[in-house]
């Protein structure tokens, strides 16, 4: 008899909700991470502390309160590491806590240490100390997670030349910055630092950035940026990047060349596979060291399980929370119904932007009819009260059904605001359902309803022309 019912190796968002969903289907279960690592990247250098980060900056530097008291306005004038840290740390250390806690209140067995394949029902735990044992398990979950890619060409110093990780441990508020990669965790950084006073350049390879967002929204976020002094360098590639006594040298391969005090590589995420020893449970990760799953999360051993970041696209803590809940269910033989196509993007750019379904290039590009509404937060009691006269919602409606084909937002709270988008997308609504709606008063939530009567105004004209 093995020792559990499911062992799961990570104890990021995607391990801890495997783990306790089997815990109260009655299994035998038991989690492996490292001592440091309780909660996973996503806890101790992703999701949690640089979104920790970005409001420590939005409070101290007072940037969303200038259009109420100035340009000029600041809580505090010379923000240190420290200021910015101090909030970060408190916020992890509960947020462990609370991790470790629900895993000893269902029950779960909690390893120190890692883990390596031997087989495909066993796996050596390497504690500590360096003391190996074996555990065996009936299933196996990987939820290992992943780490900043990093190019071989480049010497990172973890001071001056850093990656999404070490980012967060700088000595101090470089005045002048570089980041390499114009991807959602590169344009946070750039927001942030921005508005800490950071000379910033973004350096991209590609005609633009955040290409999976609505182009109207991009431009919105371009515009604030290059109001905090943002430079962006698109179609450019780095060749290479140059470590000097008072700060760096980033060379293009145009010839062009970046000083700098600091330059962040946001190059993308390499899975945490190269210590399990995949090829002992017959598996094989792939370049990125990713895994292939099926729709219930299995790979090609149907007892052995991945899910969140270790499996690619798309990558998310929300996502991969869902991924670990239905790999558990569907390894207990339990029910489980499949993720609903529609979920919901946020990135935690200032403003935020947030976008669930099809943007309006998609559905050109796929021929598929639709009219725009839009609300501005200026247009809001609630935009006023706040200071954000720059916010905006956007429905995409089809004028056949009246459905919503895609909700795009740009401005404070738009990853809370989605969700009212994806609900009615998600049982079906339509448009008329936001006209009728009664929202609270004042609030962001409005701006539905104002965006409704906007596109149905727009169908009415179509529908004047058409009769």
């Amino acid at each position: 008899m093995p020792d559990f019912d499911m062992l799961v190796l990570g104890s990021g968002p995607g391990g801890q909700k495997a783990a306790i969903a089997a815990a109260k289907l009655g299994r035998r279960v038991a989690v492996i991470d490292r001592p440091d690592m309780l909660g996973g990247v996503s806890l101790h250098t992703g999701t949690i502390p640089s979104k920790t980060l970005r409001e420590a900056v939005l409070y101290l530097t007072g940037l969303t309160q200038r259009d109420l008291y100035g340009q000029s306005y600041r809580l505090k004038e010379d923000i240190t590491v420290a200021d910015l840290t101090a909030r970060t740390q408190h916020v992890v250390s509960r947020e462990t806590d609370v991790i470790r806690s629900q895993l000893s209140r269902n029950h779960v067995a909690l390893y120190s240490g890692t883990g390596r394949f031997v087989d495909d029902h066993t796996v050596a735990l390497r504690e500590a100390g360096g003391q190996e044992r074996l555990l065996t398990a009936e299933h196996v979950v990987i939820a290992t997670g992943t780490r900043p890619a990093r190019p071989e060409s480049v010497e990172f110093d973890g001071r001056t030349i850093l990656d999404s990780d070490n980012v967060l441990t700088i000595e101090r508020v470089p005045r002048s910055m570089v980041i390499v990669g114009a991807g959602v965790i590169g344009m946070e950084y750039a927001c942030m630092f921005a508005a800490l006073g950071s000379r910033v350049t973004v350096v991209e390879r590609r005609a633009g950035m955040l290409d999976m967002c609505d182009v109207e929204v991009v431009e919105s976020l371009k515009y604030h940026l290059r109001d905090l002094a943002v430079t962006f360098r698109f179609g450019e590639t780095v060749a290479a990047v140059e470590r000097h006594a008072r700060g760096t040298l980033t060379v293009l391969e145009s010839g062009k060349k970046i000083p700098a005090d600091a330059v962040m590589y946001s190059a993308g995420r390499q899975g945490l596979t190269d210590g399990l020893e995949l090829e002992k449970a017959g598996l094989a990760a792939d370049a990125r060291g990713r895994i292939t799953v099926d729709e219930h999360y299995r790979t090609q051993v149907p007892h052995i399980y991945a899910v969140g970041d270790v499996i690619g696209f798309p990558a998310l803590a929300a996502t991969s929370m869902e991924q670990g809940r239905a790999a558990a269910y569907h390894a207990c033989g339990e029910p489980v119904g499949r993720t609903h196509r529609l979920q919901p993007i946020g990135i935690y750019t200032i403003p935020e932007i947030s976008f669930i379904g099809r943007t309006e290039d998609q559905l050109t590009e796929d021929r598929v009819p639709f009219e725009v509404g839009i609300a501005r937060y200026r247009e809001l009691a609630r935009g006023q009260i706040i200071g954000d006269a720059h916010g905006m919602l956007k429905l995409l409606v089809s004028p056949e059904d009246r459905t919503l084909l895609g909700v795009h937002c740009f401005g404070s709270g738009a990853t809370e605001l989605i969700h009212i988008g994806q609900s009615v997308m998600g049982l079906g609504g339509t448009v008329d359902y936001l006209v009728d709606a009664v929202f609270n008063y004042p609030t962001l939530a409005e701006s539905y309803k104002v965006a409704a009567l906007d596109a149905t105004n727009r169908l009415r004209q179509l529908d004047r022309i058409g009769d």
